[in-house]
């Protein structure tokens, strides 16, 4: 019996794991290293890596470290150049539409880069792919990564559920 007890006392030990903050599908969020700029998110927990709107990208070498050389992909951006040094350079695989290819992929390579975020008054740095998004609707995507970094869930039926960044 006393087993029993034991077992059941361990059953009913309330598990002390931190509950995610729920945001909605788009925040705003804000980017203290490059300008301060405020910009609206998409939160994409299909995607795996976050990804910034840029443009103009080029990478370069400065005492002996890989480096890139960017401007901001959104409407609102101005000419200013920003150099960041590129944590790696990820691979991102793309299926090809054309039936005569088959499954074939194509792999493009995207510099990458330890970047601060600030969503609502909470600030993390995450890994952020530089790209072109300027065709999209949203200049940055938080990726599932990015999401695990802000202890975040997503709603999808809400939007801009954080207030202004605020870090």
């Amino acid at each position: 019996m006393k087993s029993l007890l034991a077992l059941l006392a361990l059953v009913a030990l309330p598990v002390m794991a931190a509950e995610p903050t729920l945001y909605g599908r788009y925040e705003y969020i804000a980017l203290p290293e490059i300008g301060g700029e405020v910009l609206k998110a998409k939160m994409d927990t299909g995607a795996l890596t976050a990804s910034l709107s840029a443009k103009d990208i080029e990478t370069f070498t400065r005492d002996g470290e890989n480096w890139v050389r960017f401007r901001l992909a959104t409407k609102d951006a101005g000419n200013k150049v920003y150099e960041h040094k590129i944590a790696r350079i990820s691979k991102i695989k793309s299926r090809s539409d054309e039936e005569d290819e088959g499954d074939s992929t194509e792999v493009a390579k995207r510099p990458v880069v330890d970047l601060e975020l600030c969503l609502g008054n909470v600030k993390r740095t995450v890994e952020v792919n530089l790209t072109d998004r300027s065709n999209f609707n949203y200049p940055l995507l938080i990726g599932a990564k990015a999401l695990r970094e802000f202890g975040a869930a997503v709603n999808p039926a809400r939007r801009f559920t954080a207030d202004k960044p605020d870090c």
